[in-house]
């Protein structure tokens, strides 16, 4: 069952690890790409003190094993996965934060599940969809561009390609943010991502209904670093779907993981302004 502040909650299919770190109002945190539950671990130190930050590995991710041969996912199923989790460890509604993925994750999430969901930021989510044409056909032929490139060639230049359209510039970090080589269980965890979950984003289509029910409850989010990224263009079309503010964040795409400090410094800001503190 791990140590103080982890374990492993059964869901259909497999088994998911989470952990638990801080105190005061709980806020989950949604990873992107292969992230796992240690992959905001900088981000959550400068939140601790405020917030129990939740994290877990989505199935197939490091320590949340799946019972057989993975099926097809969809980000159903991940949602759903989430769900189950917010059910094992609270009966209130959450504070939470969703990056890339894991922001399509959290619109997921609140559209089929918005008693679950107190207040939603969703960073620059890729929800090419809500872009218009011929931009939209760009964004899905660069998302399956990624996905033919790891087919062909492997990890290595799938996410060179993945880094440049998502618009991710490695030099713009704080002071001590290390990006080294990927480590064995980083790469297994790409290989999942680019498999199963890369497709799973590239099919997915928002409940515009469900989010437009919620609208309120959700905060569109994006890098104010200058970038040609799509997914920053996918959220402003988002903010002006809902008819919401587009709030911007240090840091571009990966700004909760290259600007962590600065980072959670405005996402408390924008959680107390909507009460999420206090709660």
């Amino acid at each position: 069952m791990g140590g103080p502040g982890t374990d492993l909650l059964r869901v259909p299919g497999a088994a998911l690890y989470f952990k638990t770190q801080g105190s005061g109002p709980l806020l989950l945190m949604l990873q992107g790409g292969g992230g796992d539950a240690d992959g905001m671990d900088a981000l959550a130190s400068h939140l601790v003190d405020r917030y129990t930050v939740l994290s877990y590995d989505r199935r197939g991710l490091s320590r949340s094993t799946l019972d057989g041969p993975s099926a097809a996912l969809d980000l159903s199923t991940h949602s759903d996965d989430a769900s189950r989790l917010l059910t094992a460890v609270t009966d209130e509604p959450v504070l939470v934060f969703g990056a890339s993925l894991g922001a399509l994750l959290g619109l997921d999430l609140i559209a089929r599940h918005p008693e679950q969901v107190r207040l939603l930021v969703a960073h620059e989510p890729p929800a090419t969809e809500l872009l218009p044409e011929p931009e939209r056909d760009e964004a899905v032929r660069g998302q399956e561009e990624v996905e033919a490139l790891y087919r062909r060639e492997g990890v290595g230049a799938a996410m060179r390609k993945f880094v440049a359209i998502a618009g991710v510039n490695h030099d713009d970090r704080e002071p001590g943010v290390d990006i080294g080589p990927p480590k064995p269980e980083r790469i297994a965890n790409l290989v999942f991502f680019l498999t199963h979950d890369a497709p799973a984003v590239r099919r997915y289509r928002l409940d515009l209904a469900g989010l437009h029910a919620f609208a309120g409850r959700i905060v569109p989010a994006a890098g104010q670093t200058p970038g040609d990224g799509f997914a920053r263009r996918c959220t402003q079309a988002l903010a002006d779907e809902l008819g919401r503010p587009l709030v911007e964040f240090p840091g571009g795409h990966a700004g909760s993981v290259l600007r962590p400090r600065a980072f959670a410094a405005r996402l408390a800001e924008v959680l107390d302004a909507s009460g999420g503190a206090s709660a």
